[in-house]
């Protein structure tokens, strides 16, 4: 499970004083960790008023921009939730005050989505640098999948670590075979109701296991999931493509899209093959070097080549071209942006002044290129 904090306006008093709360954390905090989750809870309450940034009239329910970043704004499926189209999600091995300055960049740059959560850290600490709460990575048998117990017990323990009364949505992540679909739902809709989550969504499910979570919550009067994280980029297209599309117009389910450069592939500094300064050359991503020296691989660097001039064309980078072209996809909420350093970052969200100018003629090119677009059957009818 993880937790997104999408910074709506928020009633910014914890329950014993932000002041108060700031002051026990700085008398409490004599290492770095403790000093990182002051630093996001200071972040978080500064982020909180982004939705200012939403313009207050002739609002377009399905997108907005504002004028003071050109950050655009979405609903989070058809919720009424808005939220910016460029998220941040993992901060990549940086340290804390690199962290820290991700957030600010990300803040100032429009961002009002900030997707946080604990597997990183192995369940034990949020910090900035360590992001990602995936309910179903514990130790004991109690402190893993998405049983009712532990849906609720971690998403306490996290609210605490944040220090925060509540996050806007909660996902749980991946399906858990060994938990009952309506424990799940109920569980769900249980920290809804208490006030701890305003959302709930989905990540890496199915469609057909996210249309039985539906079923559910309408069957027994509880709370659907409103949104999927999916894996999406120039590579990876069939599920955001074909199968969420349908899940939106039956059920209203939208999509948040991660990876949008494919764990860096889509980066081109593989185009020569592994430098050793990159993620790939490290022995805990040997799975990523082989996926780039393999002969898929190789044809994924030679397709980037071609993509190269469109780029140049359009005065943007390659990142910048890949970002736009998920952010392209109007069935996509936002696009959760992953970076280890603030040029990286700053790059990144420069997708958003590309995104105009992904006209049908560009969009047909890259897939000329790509030769991956996947069909639905609306495609195979006409």
């Amino acid at each position: 499970m993880q937790v997104s904090i999408a910074c709506t306006e928020h009633n910014l008093k914890s329950r014993n004083g932000e002041d108060r709360l700031l002051s026990k954390q700085s008398s409490t905090a004599p290492n770095v960790v403790n000093a990182a989750r002051a630093k996001f809870r200071t972040v978080a309450i500064i982020a909180r008023s982004l939705g200012t940034f939403t313009p207050q009239h002739h609002i377009s329910l399905k997108e907005s921009t504002a004028k003071q970043t050109g950050m655009k704004y979405r609903n989070l499926g058809k919720s009424g939730l808005r939220v910016s189209c460029l998220g941040l999600g993992k901060y990549l091995g940086c340290g804390v005050g690199v962290a820290e300055r991700l957030m600010t960049i990300a803040y100032e740059s429009g961002v009002n989505l900030f997707d946080t959560a604990e597997v990183y850290a192995a369940g034990k600490k949020h910090t900035l640098t360590q992001s990602y709460l995936l309910l179903f990575l514990g130790r004991a048998e109690t402190e893993r999948g998405l049983s009712r117990k532990h849906i609720i017990e971690g998403l306490k323990g996290s609210l605490q670590r944040l220090q925060l009364e509540y996050v806007d949505v909660v996902f749980a992540n991946r399906p858990d075979s060994n938990t009952p679909m309506e424990e799940i739902v109920r569980a769900m809709t249980h920290v809804i109701n208490q006030g701890m989550a305003m959302y709930w969504g989905t990540s890496r499910w199915s469609a057909m296991e996210i249309m039985e979570a539906y079923s559910v919550a309408r069957q027994f009067n509880m709370i659907p999931p409103v949104c999927e994280q999916a894996e999406y980029h120039l590579f990876q297209r069939e599920k955001v493509e074909v199968q969420l599309p349908e899940l939106y117009h039956k059920i209203g389910v939208g999509a948040m899209t991660w990876s949008p450069l494919a764990c860096g592939i889509i980066s081109g500094k593989y185009g020569n093959g592994v430098p050793e300064s990159s993620r790939a050359s490290l022995k805990c991503y040997q799975w990523l070097k082989e996926r780039i020296i393999s002969e898929e691989g190789r044809k994924q660097q030679n397709k980037l080549k071609d993509l190269s001039p469109i780029a140049e064309r359009l005065g943007c980078t390659l990142p910048q071209l890949a970002v736009a072209w998920c952010l392209r996809n109007e069935g996509v909420s936002s696009v959760l942006l992953g970076s280890s350093t603030p040029e990286q970052l700053i790059e990144n969200l420069g997708a958003i002044q590309v995104l105009p100018k992904m006209t049908s003629h560009v969009v047909n090119e890259i897939d000329n290129i790509l030769r991956n677009k996947p069909y639905s059957k609306k495609d195979y009818r006409s």
